[in-house]
């Protein structure tokens, strides 16, 4: 089993399989790809690990099933040393996971949170996205994958609470404001050279930006999260996150129907 590649089971639209991916391809980890349909996912993530994780992404290595995305760069590292994600300097390396994992606590679920929650508003559109971006056997659902996944994403984010939006919103701003700041002008978050402190960021960010090298680069939500998302496009951490998938968001080389099951 140890000899086998590598496998990741993700959710394609998941930013925090984003950040999984994205560590696996800067450190060209030839590896394969599984996609069960969302919502079942946790069934899939709890059997792979024997109950201790629920989520995805999970990645299968070596013979271990790895859950969480800060454990897998932490593997990656330790088992793919070139091009090394972490400072080799020990107190840039703290403030590197630092802020890995102050991204992680204080952006990931508030950016999937307000996505979600205008999806949810608009069950037709959430119908098309669905259709574009869930495996096929989801996709081919139709109006049902749509209703599912807006029940789903109700009752494991909170994405049908108009408050619990709003707060998800000040929460994204305030990690626009975290990274400005922590950037202070210069390239990266730490040091002079990219690290996992700067891939956490750009990667949860995604679903706000959209970088051209990202997942679905031309998705369009409703109008409200585009004129929220508008706004903030010229801003320096805005266009800070662009230039990371530009600078470091290395061309996928698994077609997208080859990681659905």
């Amino acid at each position: 089993m140890e000899n086998r590649k590598p496998t990741l089971w993700h959710i394609q639209i998941s930013h925090y399989s984003e950040k999984a991916r994205w560590a696996l391809r800067y450190k060209s980890v030839e590896h394969e790809r599984r996609a069960p349909v969302p919502g079942a996912h946790m069934a899939v993530a709890a059997w792979l690990t024997r109950g201790k994780h629920f989520t995805f992404p999970v990645l299968e290595l070596d013979g271990e099933r790895i859950g969480d995305s800060t454990a897998i760069i932490a593997a990656l590292e330790e088992r793919f040393p070139a091009l090394a994600l972490y400072p080799a300097d020990p107190d840039e390396r703290r403030r590197a996971l630092e802020l890995e994992d102050w991204f992680d606590e204080e952006l990931g679920p508030y950016a999937r949170r307000l996505a979600f929650y205008e999806l949810s508003r608009d069950p037709a559109l959430m119908t098309q996205v669905v259709g574009r971006t869930a495996p096929p056997a989801m996709a081919r659902l139709g109006r049902v994958g749509g209703a599912s996944a807006r029940l789903f994403t109700a009752l494991r984010f909170g994405a049908a609470s108009a408050e619990g939006a709003e707060t998800a919103r000040g929460k994204v701003l305030a990690a626009l404001d975290r990274l400005e700041a922590e950037l202070g002008g210069r390239e990266y978050l730490v040091g002079d050279r990219f690290t996992v402190a700067d891939l956490t960021a750009a990667a949860l960010f995604y679903p706000l930006v959209r970088p051209a090298e990202g997942p679905f680069p031309g998705e369009r939500l409703t109008e409200p999260f585009e004129r929220f998302r508008e706004g903030l496009a010229g801003r320096p951490g805005f266009r800070w996150v662009e230039e990371m998938f530009r600078r470091h968001r290395r061309p996928e080389r698994i077609p997208v129907e080859a990681a659905a099951i």
